[in-house]
């Protein structure tokens, strides 16, 4: 089988090597995964570059959501060969290839509707924002929620979960582009960052208000604006640090205005509460049935355009999730 290999760091288009590789064997408690697509992230160029907090040993292959059919399972699996599935894949044997060997426990069923793209593009970005939403800030019919970075692959999946929710939607984005797509989303409204004041427009249409809840994937100065435009009993939601700056939060101004300030880290809690993790999907996955998400796809790629992929990926001017055909 064919296999994106790593034998050094560097970028993506210097150091992937695309190679004939033996079909994995399965251990106890695994299945065999024939991918049909893989979705990339941010991070598969940390891990190229060697700047990820995790550092695999050589070789080692990226690519951390797949979708693909089930080709051999154990005697007793709870799966069965030919079943349709999204896998998450351990480092070092990332999906980057035509198969790959998979934890049971990181195995997921999808249903029939489902296409390839869809599948391996949504996992970590609906879980992580299904999470955030419903058990971090237990989100009610009527509230106004504020995302940031909607046209990002955690920031779309909010809006339309938002709206699944029956929350009013407020996003931002940069740029004339993906102010459009947060509107094909479903948001109710969007503001450009770049010509907008997101702090005005909130309060502007909540009648001084705020927002109940703020989705906050980009950090920095994002979250010292979110703080002024936050409602009463309201809540940020803290998902990441993708402008690059921590900010830091004046307990004196959460106690005057009365707000929480709310930390998300899914990968902890699937570690802890895979159960709830599976209940999760099963939402999830009644909500793309109901057709109340529609994973954001910026492009698919051929299998052999994995660096080409990663280096667009690299330059951020991309929206959604970046998807690659392998089968």
């Amino acid at each position: 089988m064919r296999s994106w290999l790593i034998k050094e760091h560097g970028e993506p288009s210097d150091v992937l090597k695309l190679e004939e590789v033996a079909k994995p064997s399965i251990d106890k408690n695994q299945a065999l995964v024939e991918v049909e697509a893989t979705a990339l992230n941010f991070f598969d160029i940390l891990l190229c570059q060697g700047k990820y907090q995790e550092k695999p040993p050589f070789p080692f292959t990226v690519g951390a959501e797949v979708s693909g059919t089930l080709a051999a399972v154990n005697e007793g699996s709870k799966f069965k060969v030919g079943q349709r599935v999204i896998a998450l894949p351990k480092l070092p044997a990332g999906g980057t290839a035509e198969y790959v060997a998979v934890d049971e426990k990181a195995i997921y069923p999808i249903p029939d509707s489902m296409t390839s793209n869809d599948a391996a593009s949504m996992f970590i970005t609906y879980h992580t924002s299904y999470y955030a939403l419903h058990e971090r800030a237990n989100i009610q019919p009527g509230e106004v929620l504020l995302v940031h970075a909607g046209a990002g692959g955690v920031g779309s999946a909010a809006i339309q979960l938002g709206k699944a929710a029956g929350a009013f939607v407020i996003a931002t984005a940069g740029g004339v582009e993906k102010t459009k797509v947060c509107r094909s989303l479903g948001a109710d409204i969007v503001v450009d960052y770049l010509t907008e004041d997101f702090v005005q427009v909130v309060k502007e249409k909540t009648d001084g208000k705020g927002a109940d809840v703020i989705y906050d994937p980009v950090g920095g100065e994002i979250f010292e604006r979110s703080r002024k435009c936050i409602a009463f009993d309201g809540r940020i939601l803290v998902i990441g640090f993708a402008g690059g700056n921590i900010p830091s939060a004046p307990i004196n101004h959460i106690l005057v205005k009365n707000y929480s300030v709310v930390g998300v880290h899914w990968g902890l809690f699937s570690k802890l509460k895979p159960n709830a993790v599976q209940e999760e999907h099963d939402k999830i996955m009644s909500l793309y049935e109901e057709g109340k998400i529609d994973p954001l796809i910026y492009r698919e790629f051929e299998f052999e355009e994995v660096p080409e992929a990663l280096n667009l990926l690299a330059d951020r001017k991309t929206w959604g999730k970046l998807v690659v055909k392998v089968k």
